[in-house]
């Protein structure tokens, strides 16, 4: 469909940052993985948890850190010969995917990152008593720093899609944002994406933006799949 298009041609110019993070209800999480980020702080391990759509990817894509899956490298092995000084700084996604070799592997990075100053950022969908992991690597986790993160609230993203929108000078429609929502990905990220492609749209094809121009964009019989 067209806005699969739209999103793949713009989605490469707006990569995760901590500043295009929409935070809602996320302050404190947010405050904390920037306090840990500065270079002065020395604790070794952070870990976000939270449900799927609650920006944990974004956070870890944004921190800097050299990022690994483990949902698709689940045995670590782009990370096995990693050398870790007080400079390095790891970020780990989906924990729980973690093979048998790839827990031994985070297991074994997390103390030497320790013993040399480094830093490990940790994502799961449960705080770590109740991710189902070897119990040495559970505990390691659960003695850093932990942030839940929780999925924005359609108002809240709706209240951050205005804003970026009256920010862009758009004119929208009423009730262009929740038909959207309800057709496109619902990820933050997506629909800020989707909302600068319209606005591109819009002004190329000269056409106002109007709830028939949102269907022959979106063109979704059906919602799409949180990301």
């Amino acid at each position: 469909p067209l806005m699969r298009q739209l999103l793949l041609d713009l989605l490469p110019e707006t990569p995760p940052s901590l500043d295009n993070f929409v935070v809602g209800g996320n302050g404190e999480a947010m405050t904390g993985l920037a306090l840990w980020l500065a270079p002065d702080r020395h604790e070794t391990s952070l870990l976000l948890w939270g449900e799927t759509g609650s920006g944990k990817t974004h956070l870890l894509r944004a921190s800097g850190a050299t990022y690994c899956d483990a949902a698709t490298d689940p045995g670590l092995a782009e990370l096995t010969e990693t050398v870790c000084d007080a400079a390095t700084c790891l970020a780990v996604d989906n924990v729980l995917a973690l093979d048998a070799t790839g827990q031994v592997t985070l297991f074994n990075l997390f103390n030497r990152l320790r013993a040399a100053g480094g830093r490990l950022l940790t994502t799961a969908p449960a705080p770590p008593q109740g991710l189902a992991l070897r119990e040495d690597l559970r505990t390691r986790l659960g003695s850093g720093l932990i942030f839940r993160l929780h999925a924005l609230t359609d108002d809240e993203k709706i209240a951050a899609l205005t804003a970026q929108a009256a920010g862009r000078g758009m004119k929208l429609p009423a009730e262009a944002l929740t038909y959207i929502l309800a057709r496109a990905p619902r990820d933050m990220r997506s629909l800020a994406a989707l909302l600068t492609a319209l606005d591109r749209f819009s002004l190329e094809h000269q056409r106002p933006i109007t709830l028939p121009l949102l269907r022959e964009v979106l063109h979704a019989p059906q919602a799409a799949p949180a990301y």
